[in-house]
């Protein structure tokens, strides 16, 4: 039988072609630490923290750029917090969040158990894209 050789960067690689996003050095090495692992919450500060403590030669300011590209692409959910701080959330689907205020964590709850009754209609000419919902808890 045949060995197959899988090359480290391939899954980060499949992950952003299919997006339509050009795989650069940069964000091969971004998008292997995000997404290789479990679903998490991060902010573009924690990520080049990571980056540097990687080896890997990447500007703050090119930690966000990659970050909304993403976004923008579908690969992550940016969650805003407060007027200056979100986090990128690597798990898509719809689903809410706890916030930990003390603490700055954030906590995936599942979109089944937030039941939402009545929501005012979008206003003329828009649709509703997503509803979001934050809870704040003091930990």
């Amino acid at each position: 039988m045949p060995m197959v050789t899988v090359r480290p960067y391939s899954q980060a690689l499949d992950r952003l072609r299919a997006a339509g996003l050009r795989p650069t050095r940069q964000r091969l090495a971004l998008a292997r630490l995000l997404f290789d692992g479990c679903d998490r919450h991060i902010s573009a500060e924690q990520l080049h923290s990571e980056a540097l403590g990687n080896n890997i030669r990447v500007s703050l300011a090119t930690v966000y750029n990659t970050l909304h590209q993403f976004t923008d692409a579908g690969l992550l959910r940016e969650i805003v917090v407060d007027a200056g701080r979100s986090y990128f959330d690597t798990n898509t689907s719809d689903h809410h969040h706890f916030f930990f205020e003390k603490s700055g964590k954030l906590c995936d709850i599942p979109a089944e158990m937030v039941g939402l009754t009545k929501i005012p209609a979008a206003p003329d000419g828009f649709n509703i894209s997503r509803v979001e919902v934050i809870v704040r808890v003091d930990g």
